[in-house]
């Protein structure tokens, strides 16, 4: 199997790629956008792409590409823990320090770090915490970047710290796209967006009534703007059950009637670790 993720090599997302299937033949793309461009266009079978932080929250830019591709959907999920280490060049010193590089969701992660040891320090985002170790390397003044110990056997780099990051229990879960999600298997979860025209009171709690009547357990809801015009959402939930199962079914027809428009990213197997 093809599968495409967020490179270069060294990532946390090939970190979740290896975990979900160390037998997949790996392609790493420059961006989340270029992952599900990937499966689109039948480059690879499937892509894997995070999700959700437990410290930062959702990645908004792959709600975004949920949202927008009607031919992706949700085949797996995958939980990974997330360790960050400050990586260098050889010899550079704390003190040395002008610029750090890393993905935004990765300096999010190290804030408070960040804050206490280089607060005058300026940082900049990459598209992958790799990449930022790149950058780094190029820097024409001392710079770190934030990144997987793993990235430091990829790179001639020196580690100047590990588990920076604010909170030991950082976890990202991934979800692997394809173009269809998976058959039940009797735990599994349904990933689903809808909206609406109007606006009136009791709407959203006329909505997730249709789920609670039900006995369906809601593990996520969120709101996305519609970027159509300000003050209008598109909500996101995580729901436990399968859009198969007749309750969930049910459920989910009658938010279809309700809403102006329901867009159902795929239900799958909940994650239970490594295999």
């Amino acid at each position: 199997m093809r599968l495409a993720y967020l490179g270069p090599p060294g990532t946390f997302s090939e970190e979740a790629a290896l975990l979900y299937d160390p037998t997949a033949d790996t392609l790493p793309v420059p961006s989340i956008p270029a992952v599900a461009t990937a499966v689109l266009t039948g480059m690879a079978d499937q892509g894997i792409v995070p999700i959700e932080n437990s410290l930062e929250g959702s990645v908004n830019e792959t709600l975004d590409l949920l949202i927008q591709e009607p031919n992706l959907r949700i085949w797996r999920e995958v939980v990974l823990a997330i360790s960050h280490c400050l990586l260098v060049k050889p010899g550079t010193r704390h003190s040395d320090i002008q610029v750090i590089y890393s993905h935004p969701q990765a300096l999010g992660q190290c804030r408070r770090y960040l804050e206490a040891l280089f607060p005058r320090v300026r940082r900049e985002p990459a598209l992958s915490t790799v990449m930022a170790v790149e950058q780094a390397l190029q820097s024409p003044v001392p710079a770190a970047a934030i990144a997987p110990l793993r990235a430091s056997a990829l790179y001639p780099v020196e580690v100047l710290a590990r588990g920076i990051q604010d909170n030991p229990n950082n976890f990202t879960r991934f979800v692997v796209l394809a173009h269809h999600d998976h058959p039940p298997t009797g735990d599994d979860k349904t990933s689903l967006a809808f909206t609406y025209d109007i606006d009136r009171p009791g709407l959203l709690y006329e909505a997730l009534g249709f789920f609670a009547t039900r006995g369906i357990n809601l593990a996520k809801i969120e709101s996305r703007p519609t970027k159509q015009e300000l003050g209008r959402y598109i909500f996101l939930l995580d729901l436990q059950g399968h859009r198969e199962e007749e309750k969930v079914s049910e459920a989910l027809a009658d938010l279809s009637r309700q809403a102006a428009w329901v867009r159902v990213f795929g239900s799958y197997p909940r994650w239970k670790g490594a295999k």
